[in-house]
């Protein structure tokens, strides 16, 4: 008999893989105990990474989840973890030491066991740091490897790593095969050469099923040592997210691993249970195409974890394509098409900035850049036009080395912008910031929560948390519910019903009624509507997302009066997970803000004028 194999299940990737949204505090307490009855799991995911974001995005409490679904599982000695992004810590873009450090004792106190440190770089300063705070806060550091298949992730490149991460303390590797691409041969040898050097490390291998060599993959590291595989459940298993227990738990046993039991009765209850959830309002923010595989994704290397949210991105880009498509009178784009060009996209883009492995938040910054190139190149301009900030600073060396080198284009378009290259420590970038945020909650009468976790959850998603608190994000995502559940119920008839919009013609304008066919039109069809207060230049949105004019405590906010030069920040977009700066073309004074911060706009809105 052959080694045990502990399995862990990631619920809320399933989720994160599949869709927008995962399921509520009150249906995770729900199918705590089932996922328990079960009897096979040594471990389950429970929280993290863009998770406790999504709470906030429809007006859940991130901590008050976090504890409600921990504690079934601390109760019976199930061991949780959670996922961690080290400089980014739980959201996108870099986070102060002293708030990365106060996550560990925080998440510690609310029954996280075991903390999965990754870096999109597999940067070890951005790594080791973690190790320490974890460490500190009585947490299990499992350090990470961000698997991908390119000319510089060899296996002596990733066992590297490895030797600085265990060095630091690390007593657990994860191999984070985030976008299944992985080769089955290179992560068995991989597997096998750590456990040489480091026989008493644990090692986890999480694999995503997308391109269909994962199970090939979880086979080559158990025979080379692994100790704990992440598997999924159905409904939700295959696809984009991960193995479905069974199936790996039959494959490992007939190789005579020992492998835990299962209990089915109860694993079809959960099966049910989470179908109950996706007819719920979850299914609603799932594309079907999550449930395919594909083979297209070695070429493009996207990871699992993002296509959910991919395929959402898609539509309103598409939109925004096609609209200006027909104003032109250009045959219209399909979103299958739009896939491939993305694809195609990005892999004209990864090699030329330096091959970063294709995970948060770093796939988002390769995809959204290959998105906006191909906007950008269907709508007659050039590649490289739109660069967010955030993509500028991995670009520059802001969050890291780079694994590869920067194509020419790239360095010349930085020197052309003025723009400088870092070498130093990226955590010198962003200083400490909790005495700036529990003055920001006192003066609005917020309570800092049980273990400062409030104040934690306020620094760490500040935008998020104060749409949260304002009632605004529930609101939001209410609203979106009844859209897309009046979407897929409407009838083809109503398409042809009678559209009232508001057109401008020579600066004036009108409400004007669109419809099929003859009909009567109201009296005031052609009422004159009120231009927006303010005088001078508008300034437009070149894409649709949600807008703000912060993005975090340590930027103030521009006001109607304030003047501005060319080049100067005014607002931001966030769009595909990804803060877009918007800048001033010309010098001026801001007349009218003409959004609110937390606004959904489309292309084109006016978010400003400057007179």
């Amino acid at each position: 008999m052959k080694k045990e194999i502990k399995f862990s299940l990631v619920y809320r990737d399933m989720w994160q893989s599949s869709g927008k949204y995962q399921p509520r505090v009150d249906q995770l307490v729900r199918i705590a105990p089932l996922i328990i009855e079960m009897g096979c799991f040594a471990r389950v995911e429970t929280n993290g990474g863009a998770f406790e974001q999504v709470n906030l995005l429809y007006g859940e409490n991130p901590n008050k989840a976090v504890r409600a679904f921990t504690k079934p599982f601390n109760e019976v000695g199930i061991q949780t973890h959670m996922l961690d992004r080290g400089l980014n810590a739980l959201r996108m873009y870099p986070v102060p030491a002293d708030v990365r450090r106060l996550m560990y004792r925080v998440k510690h106190a609310q029954g996280v066991d075991i903390t999965r440190i990754f870096c999109g770089l597999n940067e070890t300063r951005n790594i080791i740091p973690s190790i320490k705070y974890a460490l500190e806060a009585g947490m299990i550091p499992q350090a990470t490897l961000c698997i991908t298949h390119s000319p510089v992730h060899t296996v002596e490149y990733y066992a590297h790593v490895a030797d600085q991460l265990i060095e630091a303390g690390a007593p657990e590797i994860c191999l984070k095969d985030m976008a299944g691409i992985g080769r089955p041969g290179m992560l068995g040898r991989l597997t096998k050469t750590i456990k040489e050097r480091h026989p008493e490390v644990i090692i986890q291998y999480h694999g995503h099923s997308g391109p269909g060599l994962s199970m090939a993959s979880i086979l080559e590291v158990c025979e080379n040592g692994a100790d704990i595989i992440d598997v999924a459940m159905e409904p939700m298993s295959w696809g984009k997210v991960h193995p479905d227990v069974i199936s790996v738990q039959a494959m490992l046993k007939d190789k005579g691993f020992q492998v835990p039991d299962i209990n089915m009765k109860a694993y079809m209850k959960a099966r049910a249970m989470t179908q109950e959830f996706i007819d719920d309002f979850l299914g609603y923010f799932m594309d079907p195409t999550n449930k395919h595989m594909s083979s297209l994704l070695l070429k493009c290397g996207l990871p699992g974890g993002m296509m959910g949210s991919l395929m959402a991105d898609l539509e309103s880009n598409l939109e925004s394509i096609n609209k200006y498509k027909a104003k032109r009178n250009l045959p219209f784009m399909t979103q299958d098409q739009l896939l491939i060009k993305l694809f195609n996209e990005v892999a004209y883009v990864w090699p030329r900035v330096g091959y970063p492995p294709l995970v948060t938040p770093f796939s988002q910054y390769v995809k959204n850049l290959a998105m906006m190139n191909v906007i950008a190149m269907e709508k007659g301009k050039e590649r490289w036009g739109m660069i967010a900030d955030d993509i500028w600073d991995m670009l520059l060396g802001k969050a890291g080395k780079l694994p590869g080198t920067l194509a020419p284009e790239i360095i010349e378009k930085a020197e052309r912008e003025g723009r400088k290259f870092f070498t130093g420590n990226p955590q010198d970038n962003y200083p400490d910031a909790l005495d700036k945020y529990r003055k920001m909650m006192k003066e609005n009468k917020w309570d800092l929560g049980e273990d400062d976790e409030e104040l934690f959850e306020y620094a760490m998603h500040p935008a998020q948390y104060e749409a949260y608190k304002s009632g605004k994000a529930k609101e939001d995502f209410l609203a979106d519910v009844e859209k897309r559940k009046a979407e897929l119920n409407k009838s083809p008839l109503d398409d042809a019903k009678p559209k009232t919009l508001t057109v401008q013609v020579d600066g004036q304008a009108y409400r004007v009624t669109v419809a099929y066919g003859d009909i009567d039109l109201p009296a005031d069809a052609t009422a004159k509507v009120e231009a927006p207060v303010g005088e001078g230049q508008d300034v437009v949105a070149p894409l649709e997302g949600k807008f703000f004019l912060t993005k975090n405590a340590q930027e103030t906010p521009l006001k109607v009066g304030d003047k501005v030069k060319k080049g100067d920040l005014l607002c931001y977009i966030e769009a595909m997970k990804t803060y877009n700066a918007i800048r001033a073309d010309f010098d001026g004074t801001v007349t009218a803000i003409c959004a609110t911060p937390g606004d959904t706009i489309s292309e084109d809105d006016v978010l400003m004028k400057i007179g």
